[in-house]
């Protein structure tokens, strides 16, 4: 029964998948919800290691899915949010000692500020000789509560300014807070960055929409090797697709693989449930008002899964 059950899904694993993992603070015991200490990351670069994984560069990822190439198991990203102080000295320098490529997203006004958890543009600039430097904000905000003149204000005044500091307006854009829509999508795309993150668990495959990449987050103790077992879910998004209006979600819409018959769906604060697909579409009747600003949506058949970020305006 189960060579049966994987031989039904034998079309899924056809693709390869990449992993794009996001760090933000090192040995900053101050915040242990976005901190790793350099002991645990010391181990998990161990493991890639070991397990003869290729730490590649975004620059290399986004020319392969740019050439429509294929897409390696064994190629992971690290990226690196808000160019906190701690990741300049501490996390950084077990990156030059394993050689292992990154990408810095900078938070545009903390340095512009001087504040004080933060990098200064010297420190920035050194880092760039070891990693590449990809834009976070200017203000780090929550866009979907912002019109689209201040979206565009907000990018327009980080990129000048890094223009101005760094000597070029970076091409790699990931949200503040992971949140977005499709309208903040839409605002972003005028700048013509090349690549747009988002901070939704999940993988890349050579199909993957290159404005938007899912990104997972690696905090606290050692599970990348759990994390690294995720593979992507080919899912397009029916309803909802943005917070509802009325804060309710009633019916739960999706289109899968044809291969996939049942999925394992999960709403942030309501439980993991099963539904049954017909043809590959998902029609799940839930009725759950939603209880968080930001929520959550995954679909999970095996160790396959996508997931949605819903963000209350």
């Amino acid at each position: 029964m189960r060579k049966l059950f994987f031989l039904t899904l034998l079309p899924l694993y056809l693709w390869a998948d990449a992993h794009l993992f996001v760090f933000h603070r090192f040995d900053d015991n101050r915040h242990p919800t976005t901190n790793t200490s350099t002991q645990t990351l010391r181990a998990e670069f161990e493991y890639l290691k070991k397990h003869h994984y290729q730490v590649i560069s975004l620059k290399q990822l986004h020319q392969a899915l740019q050439n429509g190439e294929e897409i390696s198991d064994k190629w992971v990203v690290l990226t690196i949010d808000d160019s906190f102080k701690s990741f300049y000295n501490n996390g950084l320098p077990l990156f030059k000692e394993y050689h292992y490529p990154f990408t810095l997203f900078v938070y545009v006004q903390a340095t512009v500020g001087n504040y004080g958890d933060y990098m200064s543009w010297e420190q920035i600039k050194e880092t760039g000789k070891y990693g590449e430097i990809g834009f976070h904000s200017y203000a780090h905000p929550h866009l979907v509560s912002m019109s689209d003149q201040a979206i565009i204000k907000d990018s327009k005044k980080g990129l000048d300014i890094m223009q101005k500091q760094l000597g070029y307006k970076p091409k790699y854009y990931a949200y503040p807070y992971g949140e977005y829509n499709a309208r903040v999508r839409k605002q972003l795309e005028t700048f013509d960055f090349d690549l747009i993150i988002n901070q939704n668990a999940g993988a890349v495959d050579k199909h993957s929409d290159m404005h938007d990449l899912d990104r997972t987050a690696l905090t606290g103790a050692n599970n990348i090797k759990v994390k690294l077992r995720t593979k992507t879910l080919p899912t397009t998004w029916i309803n909802p697709k943005d917070w509802p209006k009325n804060g309710k979600i009633t019916t739960l819409k999706a289109t899968l693989p044809k291969e996939v018959k049942k999925i394992e769906y999960y709403i942030s604060g309501q439980g993991w449930k099963v539904a049954t697909l017909k043809d590959g579409n998902l029609a799940a009747h839930v009725n759950q008002r939603l209880k968080m600003h930001r929520t959550r949506i995954f679909l999970k058949s095996g160790n396959r899964q996508s997931s949605l970020m819903l963000v209350k305006p």
